[in-house]
């Protein structure tokens, strides 16, 4: 109760121009939706058991993500570690137009004006949260080094895209993705791209593509030499797929026409 009355207090402190104009974000049961803020988030509450906002408690981070059973609509309240206040209107919706979300520092409503914290503990504190790069690298690293089976595979003009490995955190996917070039020419890399699919792609008016973030990109490699396979990870937010839905994987060569589209419910 003390938590609610204090958010109450710091929207209370906004004006009123600036609670009429919150930014609406919708969601449902079958996607994450990812919410990310420019410092760390200390408290996050929604207004209605049907919105869920998950983020870490343990250790503070700048990501959140969100789901939603059918209802009607609700709000999120969100503090961050500088004492910022951000809400935003709450909407279930079988289409989503949006599945990751930046916000930025001038979104915000007001300053709960907590307490300051000694600032070279205050600067030590956000300089370790503010870099995920190095547990990103650490797990990624040890994902190549443990033994791992192929999950899917595609295979053209002596390329092959094999899937090994998803590895699930509390907030993200680890995949572990190979590329071997069985061709007498080498592969230089274009782009490597994780989709979800939904429908049937041969009915186009059903068939959706929704391109995923990767966040963090470990060992992908520029060319892969003829007679070679490179081992590479990619990080995403979490995420899950509904009844209908398929993880697409698409390479595609830089300097010529090869290409492989990979799929697989997992």
């Amino acid at each position: 109760m003390k938590t609610i009355v204090t958010l109450i207090f710091a929207l209370m402190a906004t004006s009123v121009s600036a609670q009429s104009a919150l930014d609406t974000i919708c969601a449902n049961d079958r996607k994450n939706v990812a919410l990310f803020f420019p410092d760390p988030i200390r408290q996050a509450i929604t207004g209605s058991a049907h919105f869920v906002f998950t983020y870490n408690r343990e250790k503070e981070q700048h990501f959140g993500l969100l789901q939603a059973k059918p209802g009607p609509d609700s709000n999120l309240l969100t503090v961050t570690t500088d004492g910022l206040v951000y809400s935003y209107i709450l909407r279930f919706s079988d289409s989503l137009p949006k599945l990751n979300y930046f916000i930025e520092q001038r979104e915000s409503l007001g300053n709960e004006s907590r307490p300051k914290e000694p600032l070279d503990q205050k600067k030590q504190d956000h300089d370790s949260i503010r870099n995920p790069i190095s547990e990103f690298e650490a797990n990624c690293k040890q994902l190549l080094e443990a033994p791992a089976q192929t999950i899917a595979v595609n295979r053209k003009k002596g390329i092959k895209l094999h899937l090994l490995r998803l590895s699930y955190s509390p907030s993200h996917v680890y995949m572990v993705i190979q590329i071997s070039n069985r061709s007498s020419i080498d592969f230089e890399l274009d782009f490597l791209n994780v989709s979800i699919t939904n429908g049937n792609k041969k009915r186009k008016a059903s068939f959706q593509r929704l391109r995923q973030e990767v966040l963090y990109k470990y060992k992908l490699p520029t060319t892969v030499e003829t007679g070679k396979s490179k081992r590479l990870v990619y990080v995403l937010p979490k995420f899950v797929l509904g009844d209908n839905e398929k993880l697409m994987l698409e390479l595609y060569e830089q300097k010529g026409n090869r290409s492989l589209v990979l799929h697989t419910t997992i």
